[in-house]
């Protein structure tokens, strides 16, 4: 299977892109109703629910004993492991660490000019539930993405569900939740997962927040429960764009669009933006050689047929324009000197600079998250990071000073809007004036 070759100004170019920027337009009524009813079983039935439910779903049975992975169970994980998986783990958790160490924000107080003093407390969130996928794979690189920026933060319980499997125990995953430094494992998964995490149930106490990606039932579920608790984001199917010149090298670009549409959901994106026509067609041909060896090639080659396509553009400043307006996951720059170039990305999840760069790299050990922003959503969300298991408290004290500098004007913008209350509140604490106002008001304010 090749992949389509279009030109950026054509027809044809014009309806694939909508079909890209229309990723989340789909009907989700029947998913939505189903979610809600899940949910409303958990909220009712607690434990017993979850049990039937993964019976039905996973075709797995639990017991209230089983539904929790012990800690020396996680640990057993860890020997049982080849060494060189163990390794990989281990040091995929050290860089990723490493990294978000740097993304957390520090408290702060300082006093402005008036005298008053002001500033934010920044604490780590108590307790959070990272959600892992499960179903025929097993993601241990999530469980690290998810659970070590919120043991970087400060967190002090993280509790992980994933989805059990028919198969057996995914060893790796619970190595990884022992490496990552998870308190507690349970084996759920799906929309009731998400709701025992946020409702609670005689097993599992709720948490302040959930994180991690899913399919269209948890994604549901996350959004129906927000407000009960936080959640992260909305994370849909992977999406890679590259841009390249006509120095880059085509079997590496195939590869890369390849990495990203073997996931499997069949609504992966995978697009190369090129100002070389030749570059676009060796590319087309390269995918088409490398899927006839690749094990994934039926799920790959449905995400190119609905979603995948090479593309010849006019000139560089057209392919970034297109490319701030798709706002993909993964944007890579098979460019010379692509530094130059970063000023001029405006909407992307992660970017991938130079050929020696692909975005497999993100995704497993060069430190960044590989939860990020999809559909779109890179115009307005952010990266996964320590930063989202903390939350921040204003700090704010008054002095004299700061009262006789600025009291009036409070009190003058709270009657601008009507709240003679909010404006009395602040001139009884202005003194000898405060009172000489209020006395003025003596009618209005017995009325």
């Amino acid at each position: 299977m090749r992949p389509r070759v279009l030109k950026s100004q054509s027809p044809d170019f014009r309806k694939f892109l909508a079909t890209i920027l229309t990723r989340r337009g789909g009907d989700s009524a029947g998913v939505d109703s189903a979610v809600s009813k899940i949910i409303a079983d958990v909220r009712k039935r607690g434990d017993r629910a979850l049990i039937d439910l993964t019976a039905k779903f996973d075709r797995v049975k639990l017991t209230p004993a089983t539904l929790r992975v012990t800690p020396a169970e996680r640990q057993s994980a860890i020997n049982r492991i080849p060494a060189d998986d163990r390794r990989a783990l281990e040091l995929a958790a050290e860089r990723i660490a490493e990294f978000h160490r740097h993304t957390m924000e520090k408290s702060f107080i300082y006093r402005d000019k008036s005298g008053m003093r002001l500033g934010q407390m920044v604490q780590p969130m108590r307790r959070v539930g990272i959600y892992v996928p499960g179903g025929l794979g097993a993601y241990p690189s999530s469980v690290l993405m998810n659970a070590i920026p919120a043991k970087v933060a400060g967190v002090a319980e993280i509790v992980m569900v994933s989805p059990p499997s028919s198969e057996g125990e995914r060893l790796a995953v619970l190595a990884a939740a022992e490496i990552a430094g998870v308190d507690e494992f349970y084996r759920v998964g799906g929309a009731h997962a998400v709701a025992a995490l946020a409702y609670g149930t005689e097993s599992i106490k709720p948490v302040d927040k959930i994180v991690g990606p899913g399919n269209s039932y948890v994604q549901a579920a996350k959004q129906m429960v927000y407000g009960v608790i936080d959640i992260d984001k909305m994370a849909g199917p992977s999406e890679v764009l590259v841009i390249a010149d006509d120095r880059a090298h085509p079997e590496w670009i195939a590869a890369d669009l390849i990495a990203q549409a073997e996931h499997g959901s069949g609504d992966e994106a995978a697009v190369l933006l090129t100002t070389s026509a030749s570059i676009a067609q060796r590319v087309a041909e390269a995918v088409e050689v490398a899927l006839r060896t690749l094990p994934r090639a039926p799920q790959v080659e449905a995400a190119l047929v609905k979603r995948g396509a090479v593309v010849v553009v006019s000139d560089l400043n057209e392919a970034f324009d297109l490319a701030n307006e798709i706002a993909p996951e993964h944007l890579e720059l098979d460019l010379r000197n692509p530094s130059r170039w970063l000023p001029r990305v405006k909407a992307a999840g992660a970017v991938f600079l130079g050929p020696l760069t692909p975005a497999p790299l993100g995704d497993y050990l060069a430190g960044p998250n590989h939860v990020l922003p999809t559909g779109g959503a890179a115009r307005f969300a952010s990266p996964l990071g320590a930063y989202d298991f903390l939350k921040r408290t204003s700090i704010i004290e008054a002095s004299m000073g700061a009262i006789a500098a600025l009291g009036p004007t409070v009190a003058h913008l709270a009657r601008m809007e009507g709240f003679e209350g909010h404006a009395r509140a602040m001139e009884l604490r202005a003194g000898v004036d405060g009172k000489a106002k209020r006395a003025r008001r003596k009618s209005k304010w017995q009325g």
